[in-house]
């Protein structure tokens, strides 16, 4: 659930009133990993893409943060640099709020600081449950398990079957499940040659939901 929807009306209220509402475009970068914590962002409308750079220049797609959702706390929270880079998907509006006028906030309002305390943990628990699947499956059942979130998370039900509206490239697939967009691309494919899923430019349809089921469980049809 996301921080905004997980507050009290008033204190949702009081909360946003802390900031100034701004607007971006598409591929906008909001925050930079390493950068010092200034701020923090809630989100009000559209998608953002959470990202990490690796030292050896990787990039891995940890997140996809939208409507409700909080960025930037952790960093704020903790006096430290930021841990990852934050990307507009398309157009957003969001509620800046200063990093001192956040966290003195949070010190007034412990109900405020608890559901932040819960998200964090739940936040934990989905990372926790993410490197489970990076140990355990291979590329072909961690690309399956992501296609079906993301259809639950991000997709529209149209006549072939229901498409994707978060609008990743193949590289972005690729950092989300931790492989190369050629291995990506080699995969989609074959998904595609298997009447699983349909690409083209508007974007990625699932039309059969079970078979990437049971390639993410490690079927034999997969």
């Amino acid at each position: 659930m996301p921080f905004l929807a997980r507050l009290e009306k008033d204190d949702r209220a009081a909360l946003l009133a802390l900031g100034c509402i701004l607007d971006y475009g598409p591929r906008c970068l909001l925050l930079r990993q390493d950068e010092p914590s200034t701020h923090v962002l809630f989100v009000l409308s559209g998608w953002t893409k959470v990202t990490s750079l690796a030292a050896n220049g990787y990039e891995a797609l940890l997140a996809l943060r939208g409507p409700g959702d909080v960025i930037g706390e952790s960093a704020a929270l903790r006096g430290r640099p930021r841990s990852a880079t934050v990307t507009t998907l398309g157009p957003i509006r969001a509620v800046a709020v200063e990093k001192e006028r956040f966290t003195s906030y949070l010190t007034q309002a412990p109900k405020v600081m608890l559901r932040l305390t819960e998200l964090i943990s739940d936040r934990m628990r989905s990372s926790d449950q993410r490197l489970l699947h990076f140990a355990a499956l291979g590329v072909r059942e961690r690309l399956a398990i992501l296609l079906l979130d993301l259809a639950r998370t991000h997709g529209e039900r149209v006549p072939e079957g229901v498409r994707l509206t978060a609008g990743l490239s193949q590289y972005e697939l690729a950092g989300s499940v931790g492989s190369s967009r050629e291995r990506v691309a080699r995969l989609l494919k074959e998904l595609r040659r298997r009447g699983i899923v349909d690409t083209s430019r508007r974007g990625m349809v699932i039309i059969s939901p079970e078979q990437l089921r049971q390639i993410g469980r490690g079927g034999r049809d997969s």
